[in-house]
């Protein structure tokens, strides 16, 4: 059940949703302020400034990514969960209008940031995702840092069994959020569902696309296989444990235990890149394409070139931990994954289609996609 601390903060709620209006509304009225004033005396003609106004270098939301549209966050949803040593917090991020809006899962990593790898993280994709018409939805695992929970337990640092858990249990309560947040409630499509996991959290996506693992403590085979989830984003899953390196079988065991891809049916894009290599963890250098390479189809894989574990950036704006930062290559991700996600829903929709083409026509490709 929710909180009933924060149940109980009704005021409060209301006046956070009034604030969020009034500042699209201050941003809007000087923006029109501003298109008003570069309008010539002649109504049938532009201004100088207007005719040579250069057009952004980097365009993600060219067709048929539609235009960003206004968006609202609203943090935290809590909720009480038996046997989980830390309440659930969860941010939302919905389009300000529309209704019968598609849901997104986002899963965070296991990063050496603060922040970063709780509900705060990802902006680059989440708010990409909810200015296009997802509602998206971001818990805080229990890996995470800002909540500094002793990593010596049973499932070790990584707290890799709770992390799907987090996700079913949103599943279950997607009603409570609903009728939680401000102007959410009626405007979801509960039966599309999708889930996007970086890194560890490409892992729990893969375990609630079907992947088991079996638990190296107790011999058990682990699965956490959520019909409910339509369709999978990994960006830079970890790979066959049969290839770990001794490192990853030291220091995080879990993503070294024995696990099986056979039963990942869900239809799943798998990202990877040159660069997103770590000896550390495999030596084989195509270790994080083994979701696609291993699973039965329908796949697809998006394999960028010159591409590091962190993608050009997707964890957030600016940040320190980003090794390969490049504007670019974010935008690349956030058009092809909206789009996979887009078409993966709604079958008749050809925004995949139409992406996936462009992409490999390219003069300069930044990468290819495969399909299987």
């Amino acid at each position: 059940m929710l909180k009933e601390a924060f149940a109980n903060e009704g005021d409060a709620i209301t006046i956070h949703a009034v604030k969020c209006q009034l500042f699209a509304m201050t941003v809007a009225l000087p923006m029109a302020a501003m298109a008003e004033d570069q309008k010539s005396p002649d109504t049938n003609q532009t201004t100088t400034a207007e005719a040579t106004m250069p057009e952004p270098t980097i365009i993600a939301d060219r067709f048929p990514i539609p235009v960003a549209t206004p968006i609202l966050s609203f943090s935290p949803v809590i909720f009480e969960v038996p046997e989980r040593p830390a309440t659930l917090e969860i941010r939302v991020v919905a389009p300000a209008t529309g209704s019968n809006l598609p849901i997104i899962l986002l899963s965070h990593g296991h990063g050496g940031s603060n922040f970063l790898s709780s509900m705060r993280g990802y902006n680059p994709l989440v708010e990409f995702y909810a200015a296009r018409g997802f509602v998206v939805l971001i818990p805080t695992h229990l890996n995470s840092k800002t909540l500094a929970l002793d990593p010596n337990g049973p499932e070790g640092p990584l707290f890799w069994r709770s992390r799907p858990k987090d996700i079913q249990f949103i599943l279950d309560h997607l009603g409570d959020i609903e009728a939680t947040v401000p102007g959410l409630k009626g405007r979801l499509d509960k039966d599309r569902v999708a889930v996007v996991g970086h890194s560890l959290g490409a892992h729990t996506v893969a375990m609630l696309a079907g992947m088991t693992v079996t638990d190296g403590n107790t011999g058990e085979v682990v699965s956490f296989k959520e019909p409910r989830i339509k369709a999978a984003v990994m960006l830079s899953p970890p790979g066959d444990s049969a290839d770990s390196a001794e490192w990853l079988k030291e220091h995080y065991p879990a993503l070294a235990a024995a696990n099986d891809f056979s039963g990942v049916t869900l239809p799943s894009l798998v990202i990877t890149g040159d660069e997103d290599f770590n000896d550390y963890f495999s030596a084989r250098k195509d270790w994080r394409a083994d979701a696609y390479r291993l699973s039965p189809g329908p796949k697809s894989l998006l394999f960028l070139y010159g591409a590091g574990h962190m993608f050009g950036g997707i964890s957030g704006y600016d940040a320190k931990e980003t090794s390969d930062e490049s504007p670019e290559r974010v935008a690349t991700i956030q058009r092809l994954t909206w789009a996979y996600l887009r078409s993966t829903l709604n079958p008749e929709d050809k925004a995949w289609q139409t992406v996936a083409e462009e992409f490999g026509k390219e003069a300069n490709p930044a990468g290819r996609i495969e399909n299987r």
